[in-house]
């Protein structure tokens, strides 16, 4: 489903690809930092509000640059440390 014209398919692959590889990189990303897939909540809006958090989550770690790990070290390692999760958060 898209305005797209059908005339021109190369352009119509180049908008499915690109939309396609910002989803698959993004799950990606979440799913092995994060575990997501694993996640079993379905009560309510639980799932969808802890979403949400995730990728609050993951936009603050990728905003952190002076750290030179992947976004699991990055999670974790603000999970262990007051101080460099203050600085993901952007207090610091």
């Amino acid at each position: 489903i898209s305005s797209l014209s059908a005339n021109n398919p190369a352009k119509l692959e180049h908008a499915v690809r690109a939309h396609w590889a910002i989803e698959n990189n993004l799950h990606w990303v979440l799913d092995i930092a994060f575990d997501e897939d694993s996640n079993r909540t379905r009560k309510g809006h639980s799932a969808t509000n802890l979403a949400t958090i995730r990728h609050i989550a993951l936009n603050l770690i990728n905003k952190e640059k002076i750290s030179k790990v992947g976004v699991k070290i990055k999670r974790l390692k603000a999970g262990w440390d007051n101080d460099y999760l203050l600085r993901v958060i952007g207090v610091i």
